[in-house]
């Protein structure tokens, strides 16, 4: 019991965290898990699970606080699934050691970029021509450059399906750079994308009867009151200050993820 509930208050922090700025975060409830001693196929059971919980209880938050672009995060989701299928079946060519630099320097620039000022589709003035395309997502309407959009979803969905995460530190910079949605649009739209591949990642390995609900469902109703505080927070923080904590977070992670690589390489 004392074990559970260290974990509980382990997943409530991470769950908070991750879901304010609109990161899934399964790889640190894996670790949790792990960490538990919980054995490693139904850690990452468990840990996709999680991940779910929180994002299903942070999406209704959003989407009751119109944070939510769902016709934006339909094509986003669909076009970032398909390449990270791709992704995922193309990192086989590419060592541990190499897939995590890789993914510590997507981490890394992705913070950076999050800080470079950007215009947001604040007026509802729509924009024509081949290649861009108008979503309206209740008051707002959103001018989407496809050259720009397209490239940018897929090169997002291969790199978050090579190294096998759920995409949530580049899916918010991708919307608000390359779609020029407002932070907290994307940290809720993203919050939905999120579910959705978790959920998919969770029926994968309980498939396979991985699944352990002992303690699973107590971690995931932690998780559930996690991602209500998480996005709470968010809704009642000012957006500028939302990207720098975003990049702060990357930045972590991305240090966290490099200091993994050397040390399982035997460089340090």
């Amino acid at each position: 019991m004392p074990g559970l509930i260290i974990t509980g208050a382990l997943v409530l922090v991470v769950a908070a965290a991750m879901t304010m700025v609109g990161k899934g975060g399964g790889n640190f409830y894996v670790v949790i898990m792990a960490l538990a001693g919980t054995p490693m196929h139904q850690a990452a059971t468990s840990g996709q699970f999680i991940l779910f919980s929180a994002s299903v209880a942070a999406m209704i938050i959003f989407h009751r606080n119109r944070s939510v672009s769902w016709p934006l995060a339909v094509p986003v989701g669909v076009f970032t699934s398909l390449s990270a299928l791709g992704g995922g079946y193309f990192s086989h060519l590419f060592s541990g050691f190499s897939l995590k630099l890789v993914f510590a320097a997507m981490l890394a620039a992705a913070g950076v970029i999050m800080l470079i000022p950007v215009p947001e589709n604040r007026d509802s003035k729509r924009e024509s021509g081949f290649g861009i395309i108008n979503i309206r997502s209740g008051e707002q309407v959103f001018n989407i450059n496809l050259w720009i959009a397209l490239p940018a979803v897929i090169l997002t969905g291969f790199g978050s399906g090579m190294a096998g995460v759920s995409g949530g530190s580049f899916l918010v910079p991708l919307m608000v750079l390359a779609c020029g949605v407002p932070m907290r649009t994307a940290v809720g739209t993203a919050a939905t994308l999120i579910a959705a591949t978790a959920l998919m990642g969770f029926a994968g390995h309980a498939a396979r009867g991985d699944f352990n609900p002992s303690w699973a469902v107590p971690l995931a109703v932690t998780a559930i009151a996690g991602g209500i505080i998480g996005s709470r927070l968010s809704l009642k923080t000012r957006q500028v200050d939302l990207k720098r904590i975003f990049a702060f977070t990357n930045w972590l992670a991305a240090a966290f993820m490099l200091i993994n690589a050397l040390h399982t390489n035997g460089s340090i």
